[in-house]
């Protein structure tokens, strides 16, 4: 095979036309190292790499799976943190035709034992650090053929109680290896699997094939963004999600930028000191951390934002709080959006100087959304509905949930589980997730609306509203708060204040009437707030 052109597809059936080739390791990896090899591609904590040594990694691990008689199609499970070796784990699994299931390398052992009893996978790839939570998870459960450890020998974990072999990462690895040939996939092969752990908290594996992450690429970092070659993108939510796997790697891969890896979790002074020395121009985080963000600026933590062109938002709906104050403080627009696992990145977005606080936008390009009620009709104008959305990203199923796949995509259309409105000009508003929306004196209550409104209040650094049954059965709505690190609530009272306040600014039906200050929010590892553990719970950690 000529380096650069697509492999033999002689033996392929005629649904593997020459034509329909597609992999992912050849179109993210392989083109940009024949374009720029010596490009820096990866920076950050670790050394860096150029497209030449990236690609050249991705060809080590995937000789190294060919050697472990790893098969296309058997699964991939990586428990890595954001590092050069975890996106050359990623594409070495798919250019062999093996599918790639990056997890959580933060995660406990209930989760590794789900995800791999889930995925199937016979390898895995795993952190040292969290090797002990890992084996307490599977051991006895599940027996992998190969279990490859990164940044450390193998010796406190035996062959036969976990897996057949096991082997430390650089010794796995052969030092150098001819130019790998790819395996022949097509663009409808599955490449990899993103878990989502949906509202209840059971982790699904959503399933990704090798043209949905190029569509995600032109649709909306090209289409909406604009991204560069001389871009750099730095990502605070993590590789193993779908916001930061497209944020923090394909994308700056997709155009031969530069991506900034950050493994540790995001805390607002690290998270300055590497936006001081890697310059990022493009920064994706989440709605808390931007929060977090003008917290700790109110602190006294230097935040230089000035070789930022371009600041997203998603995971969330960006409160317009934030976002007035964000382009206030720091002269940056957030550009808010919202994705999904199902659907692999951003389908609606703010547009760069076409922003509205409050709103995430518009349709990217190549994806149409609509608004139903809920006899299945489209909503009016203003009027909350169930946002569905259509476009060539959009998953192929759920792994081995073949009802719950049919419940959610219908002729090609995905059912997002989420709230919306639009406007007259066509820009969308979140109203909740469907299943977090509340009605109130039947009337529909948006949380997110209630939120946005109380971190108005001077008091207020962070705040959840959920609705909780009363006595008899009736929901109302509570806030659960958390205060600003100068303020108390020692002498009570300060539910009182909140209360006549939050009166002025919302109808008396959408103002709790209940306020429990608690020192934190139960959160997801990307910050979203897990509004089921509020629910119900009366009883959390007390704020004075």
């Amino acid at each position: 095979m000529t380096e650069g052109s697509p492999p033999s597809v002689a033996g392929l059936s005629n649904s593997r036309s020459p034509a329909a080739y597609c992999n992912i390791a050849d179109e993210f990896v392989s083109r940009p190292a024949r374009e720029h090899p010596q490009k820096l591609a990866v920076l950050g904590t670790g050394r860096a790499r150029t497209y030449a040594e990236l690609e050249a990694l991705v060809d080590r691990v995937a000789q190294a799976l060919r050697d472990a008689n790893c098969q296309p199609g058997d699964r991939v499970l990586i428990a890595l943190p954001d590092s050069a070796e975890l996106v050359g784990a990623f594409f070495g699994a798919a250019k062999i035709g093996a599918i790639a299931v990056p997890v959580n390398p933060m995660a406990r052992a209930a989760d590794y034992r789900h995800w791999l009893g889930n995925c199937g996978a016979r390898v895995a790839i795993v952190h040292a650090p969290i090797l002990g939570e890992f084996c307490a998870g599977v051991a006895g459960e599940v027996a992998l053929d190969l279990l490859v450890v990164y940044e450390s020998t193998a010796g406190t974990v035996k062959p036969g109680h976990l897996a057949r072999r096991i082997v430390q990462w650089e010794d796995w690895l052969q030092s150098r290896v001819a130019a790998m040939a790819t395996h022949p996939t097509v663009a409808t092969d599955p490449a990899f699997y993103l878990h989502t752990s949906g509202s209840g908290g059971v982790s699904k594996a959503v399933v990704h094939r090798h043209q949905d992450m190029g569509a995600a690429a032109r649709n909306y970092a090209q289409g909406v963004l604009g991204l560069r070659a001389d871009d750099r993108l730095f990502s605070v939510s993590k590789l193993f999600f779908a916001y930061g796997l497209g944020s923090g790697m394909y994308f700056p891969l997709h155009f031969g930028a530069a991506t900034i890896l950050y493994p540790e979790r995001p805390r607002a002074e690290e998270i300055a000191a590497v936006i001081a020395e890697y310059r990022p121009t493009v920064f994706f985080s989440v709605p808390t951390f931007y929060a977090s963000l003008l917290r700790e600026s109110d602190r006294g933590l230097a935040l230089d934002f000035s070789s930022v062109r371009l600041a997203v938002s998603a995971g969330e709906s960006l409160p317009a709080e934030i976002f007035e104050q964000f382009r206030k403080r720091f002269g940056v627009e957030i550009l808010d959006g919202i994705g999904s696992s199902e659907m692999l990145h951003i389908f609606l977005s703010s547009r760069p100087g076409e922003a509205r606080a409050g709103s995430c936008g518009r349709e990217v390009p190549g994806y149409e959304a609509r608004i139903l009620d809920d006899a299945g009709e489209p909503a009016a104008e203003e009027e909350a509905g169930n946002l569905w959305v259509k476009g060539e990203s959009a998953f192929a199923e759920y792994w081995r949930i073949p009802d719950l796949t049919a419940r959610t995509k219908r002729d090609g259309w995905v059912n997002t589980g989420d709230k919306f409105s639009r406007d007259a000009d066509g820009y969308f508003y979140y109203r909740g997730r469907a299943d977090d929306m509340m009605k109130v004196s039947g009337m529909w209550v948006s949380p997110g609306e209630v939120e946005n409104a109380l971190l108005g209040h001077a008091a207020i650094a962070e705040c959840a509203v959920v609705g909780n049954a009363d006595a008899v059965g009736l929901v109302r709505p509570v806030a659960y708060i958390v205060l600003r690190q100068s303020v108390t609530n020692t002498a009570g009272g300060l539910d009182s204040e909140i209360y006549g306040w939050l009166r002025t600014r919302l109808p008396g039906f959408k103002c709790p009437q209940e306020y429990r200050f608690v020192n934190e929010l139960p959160r997801t590892a990307t910050g979203k707030i897990q509004r089921y553990l509020l629910r119900g719970h009366s009883e959390l950690t007390g704020q004075s």
